[in-house]
């Protein structure tokens, strides 16, 4: 059955929304590279005798992470600016924003369904019930890695939910 003649969108209209998707979705991928490089310039500020930008950054990440030396990351005795569970959050999101157009279409804004983005929690979770329960002693590598897969899985439920507020402020706009 054909859809309701309000939602053709003219071919000219259609070439400028796949603009805007892309800028959209190319501003959500530069700000994550830009958030995981100023976790990683961190330490390497340190490093290097920059410490009033490295403790700028480190302050301003302290509002968002534990920052224990023993959970993080290191750039040689540095630690990073968030411990390896956000660290693999942030890379996660990165790496789900810079993938996304290669298996989903930006014109799509549909979402997928939710139960995906509960099972992406679900190895988190486990590695830190496991490491609670005394069952096994979690690694900065588990910890990263499922911090990553939850991060990715956001990537996947944020691009269409921007992507879709744009759509509805267009149409508003185009109604008015």
């Amino acid at each position: 059955m054909p859809s309701p003649i309000e939602n053709y969108i003219p071919q000219v209209a259609a070439g400028k929304y796949r603009q805007q998707t892309f800028a959209v979705w190319s501003v959500l991928f530069l700000a994550a590279l830009v958030w995981v490089l100023l976790i990683i310039s961190a330490p390497l500020a340190r490093a290097n005798g920059f410490s009033e930008f490295a403790n700028s950054v480190y302050t301003f990440f302290s509002y968002l992470c534990h920052q224990l030396p023993a959970r993080s990351f290191h750039f040689g005795e540095h630690a990073f600016a968030v411990c390896s569970r956000c660290f693999g959050f942030y890379a996660g999101l990165f790496l789900g924003f810079g993938f996304y157009p290669l298996f989903r279409s930006l014109n799509e804004t549909n979402p997928l369904p939710r139960i995906w983005l509960f099972l992406a929690m679900i190895p988190m979770g486990a590695d830190w019930s496991l490491m609670f329960f005394g069952v096994w002693e979690n690694t900065h590598l588990s910890r990263a890695v499922t911090g990553a897969i939850l991060g990715a899985a956001c990537a996947v439920f944020i691009v269409p939910a921007l992507l879709e507020i744009i759509f509805l402020r267009r149409r508003k706009a185009r109604k008015n």
